[in-house]
Protein backbone atom coordinates (compact mmCIF):
# COMPACT_ATOMS: atom_id res chain seq x y z
CA UNK A 1 0.00 0.00 0.00
CA UNK A 2 1.37 3.37 -1.01
CA UNK A 3 0.55 6.54 0.79
CA UNK A 4 0.71 9.90 -0.82
CA UNK A 5 3.06 12.31 0.85
CA UNK A 6 2.48 15.95 0.37
CA UNK A 7 5.32 18.29 1.14
CA UNK A 8 4.89 22.00 1.34
CA UNK A 9 7.75 24.37 0.83
CA UNK A 10 7.63 27.77 2.38
CA UNK A 11 9.92 30.43 1.06
CA UNK A 12 10.88 33.15 3.47
CA UNK A 13 12.30 36.34 2.14
CA UNK A 14 14.23 38.88 4.10
CA UNK A 15 12.61 42.23 4.36
CA UNK A 16 14.54 45.42 3.91
CA UNK A 17 12.85 46.80 7.03
CA UNK A 18 13.37 45.25 10.46
CA UNK A 19 10.44 43.52 12.15
CA UNK A 20 8.49 45.76 14.49
CA UNK A 21 7.50 44.20 17.80
CA UNK A 22 3.76 44.32 18.14
CA UNK A 23 2.08 45.00 21.45
CA UNK A 24 -0.26 42.29 22.66
CA UNK A 25 -3.99 42.87 22.53
CA UNK A 26 -5.27 44.97 25.42
CA UNK A 27 -6.40 43.40 28.68
CA UNK A 28 -10.19 43.21 28.92
CA UNK A 29 -11.43 44.41 32.31
CA UNK A 30 -15.08 43.45 32.80
CA UNK A 31 -16.65 46.07 35.05
CA UNK A 32 -19.25 45.45 37.72
CA UNK A 33 -21.99 48.05 37.98
CA UNK A 34 -21.85 50.05 41.18
CA UNK A 35 -24.92 51.06 43.17
CA UNK A 36 -24.86 54.52 41.57
CA UNK A 37 -24.69 53.20 37.99
CA UNK A 38 -20.96 53.95 37.73
CA UNK A 39 -18.39 51.14 37.52
CA UNK A 40 -18.13 49.26 40.79
CA UNK A 41 -15.19 48.99 43.16
CA UNK A 42 -14.12 45.59 41.80
CA UNK A 43 -14.31 43.88 38.42
CA UNK A 44 -16.46 40.92 37.44
CA UNK A 45 -13.41 39.47 35.73
CA UNK A 46 -10.38 40.04 33.55
CA UNK A 47 -9.34 38.47 30.25
CA UNK A 48 -5.60 38.37 29.58
CA UNK A 49 -4.78 37.72 25.91
CA UNK A 50 -1.58 36.02 24.78
CA UNK A 51 1.64 37.98 24.90
CA UNK A 52 1.64 38.83 28.63
CA UNK A 53 3.88 37.61 31.42
CA UNK A 54 2.44 36.98 34.86
CA UNK A 55 3.78 37.76 38.33
CA UNK A 56 2.11 35.88 41.21
CA UNK A 57 2.80 37.42 44.60
CA UNK A 58 2.43 35.30 47.71
CA UNK A 59 0.34 36.59 50.60
CA UNK A 60 1.76 39.79 52.05
CA UNK A 61 1.21 41.20 55.54
CA UNK A 62 1.51 44.70 56.94
CA UNK A 63 4.75 46.10 58.31
CA UNK A 64 4.69 47.41 61.89
CA UNK A 65 4.10 51.13 62.36
CA UNK A 66 7.23 51.28 64.57
CA UNK A 67 9.74 48.56 63.58
CA UNK A 68 10.85 48.31 67.23
CA UNK A 69 7.35 47.18 68.23
CA UNK A 70 5.61 44.26 66.57
CA UNK A 71 3.65 42.37 69.19
CA UNK A 72 0.08 43.69 69.14
CA UNK A 73 -2.59 44.82 66.70
CA UNK A 74 -1.88 48.39 67.80
CA UNK A 75 1.73 47.96 66.60
CA UNK A 76 0.40 47.28 63.07
CA UNK A 77 -2.73 49.45 63.08
CA UNK A 78 -6.37 48.93 62.22
CA UNK A 79 -7.64 47.23 59.06
CA UNK A 80 -7.33 50.35 56.90
CA UNK A 81 -3.78 51.03 58.13
CA UNK A 82 -2.76 47.41 57.56
CA UNK A 83 -4.34 47.42 54.09
CA UNK A 84 -2.38 50.53 53.08
CA UNK A 85 0.86 49.13 54.56
CA UNK A 86 0.39 45.82 52.74
CA UNK A 87 -0.41 47.51 49.42
CA UNK A 88 2.67 49.73 49.77
CA UNK A 89 4.75 46.59 50.28
CA UNK A 90 3.12 44.96 47.23
CA UNK A 91 3.71 48.09 45.15
CA UNK A 92 7.42 48.05 46.08
CA UNK A 93 7.72 44.32 45.24
CA UNK A 94 6.04 44.90 41.88
CA UNK A 95 8.29 47.85 41.07
CA UNK A 96 11.41 45.84 42.00
CA UNK A 97 10.54 43.51 39.10
CA UNK A 98 9.52 46.21 36.60
CA UNK A 99 5.76 46.06 37.25
CA UNK A 100 3.45 48.73 38.62
CA UNK A 101 0.35 48.66 40.79
CA UNK A 102 -1.63 49.28 37.58
CA UNK A 103 -0.51 45.84 36.37
CA UNK A 104 -2.45 44.08 39.16
CA UNK A 105 -5.46 42.26 37.71
CA UNK A 106 -6.47 39.88 40.53
CA UNK A 107 -6.46 40.11 44.32
CA UNK A 108 -7.37 37.73 47.08
CA UNK A 109 -7.91 39.44 50.43
CA UNK A 110 -7.99 37.61 53.74
CA UNK A 111 -9.42 39.63 56.63
CA UNK A 112 -9.46 38.72 60.32
CA UNK A 113 -11.73 40.35 62.89
CA UNK A 114 -10.47 43.52 64.52
CA UNK A 115 -10.54 42.77 68.28
CA UNK A 116 -11.80 46.31 68.96
CA UNK A 117 -14.80 45.78 66.67
CA UNK A 118 -15.40 42.08 67.21
CA UNK A 119 -15.78 41.64 63.44
CA UNK A 120 -13.93 42.36 60.21
CA UNK A 121 -13.71 45.99 59.18
CA UNK A 122 -14.75 45.66 55.54
CA UNK A 123 -15.28 49.43 55.20
CA UNK A 124 -11.75 50.06 56.50
CA UNK A 125 -10.35 47.52 54.05
CA UNK A 126 -12.18 49.14 51.13
CA UNK A 127 -11.00 52.60 52.22
CA UNK A 128 -7.37 51.43 52.07
CA UNK A 129 -8.01 49.59 48.79
CA UNK A 130 -9.42 52.79 47.20
CA UNK A 131 -6.13 54.57 47.82
CA UNK A 132 -4.51 52.25 45.24
CA UNK A 133 -7.33 51.16 42.89
CA UNK A 134 -10.04 53.23 41.25
CA UNK A 135 -8.08 56.31 42.34
CA UNK A 136 -6.74 59.37 40.56
CA UNK A 137 -3.27 57.72 40.40
CA UNK A 138 -4.68 54.39 39.23
CA UNK A 139 -8.17 54.50 37.70
CA UNK A 140 -8.06 50.73 37.07
CA UNK A 141 -9.40 48.22 39.54
CA UNK A 142 -9.07 44.45 39.87
CA UNK A 143 -10.99 41.20 40.01
CA UNK A 144 -11.10 40.49 43.74
CA UNK A 145 -12.22 37.90 46.24
CA UNK A 146 -12.43 38.77 49.92
CA UNK A 147 -12.48 36.13 52.63
CA UNK A 148 -13.21 36.43 56.32
CA UNK A 149 -10.82 34.15 58.18
CA UNK A 150 -10.71 33.10 61.83
CA UNK A 151 -7.03 34.05 62.15
CA UNK A 152 -4.01 34.94 60.12
CA UNK A 153 -0.47 33.75 60.92
CA UNK A 154 -0.33 35.82 64.14
CA UNK A 155 -3.00 37.67 66.13
CA UNK A 156 -1.63 41.14 65.33
CA UNK A 157 -2.40 40.73 61.61
CA UNK A 158 -5.83 41.70 60.28
CA UNK A 159 -5.08 41.72 56.52
CA UNK A 160 -3.21 39.41 54.14
CA UNK A 161 -3.24 40.10 50.39
CA UNK A 162 -2.24 37.99 47.39
CA UNK A 163 -2.11 39.59 43.96
CA UNK A 164 -1.51 38.61 40.36
CA UNK A 165 -0.01 41.19 38.00
CA UNK A 166 0.50 41.01 34.24
CA UNK A 167 2.43 43.07 31.72
CA UNK A 168 3.37 42.70 28.08
CA UNK A 169 6.07 40.03 27.78
CA UNK A 170 9.58 41.25 27.10
CA UNK A 171 10.72 40.51 23.56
Amino acid sequence: MHRALTVAFVVLTASATPAVAQSPAPIERIASPGPDGKPGLILKGVIIPGGYETFYLSGQLADPIDPARKETVEDFGDTRTQTVSTLRKIKALLESKGYSIRDVVKMQAFLAADPKLGKIDFAGFNAGFREFFGSADNPDTVARSTFQVANLVAPQFLVELEVTAVRPAKR
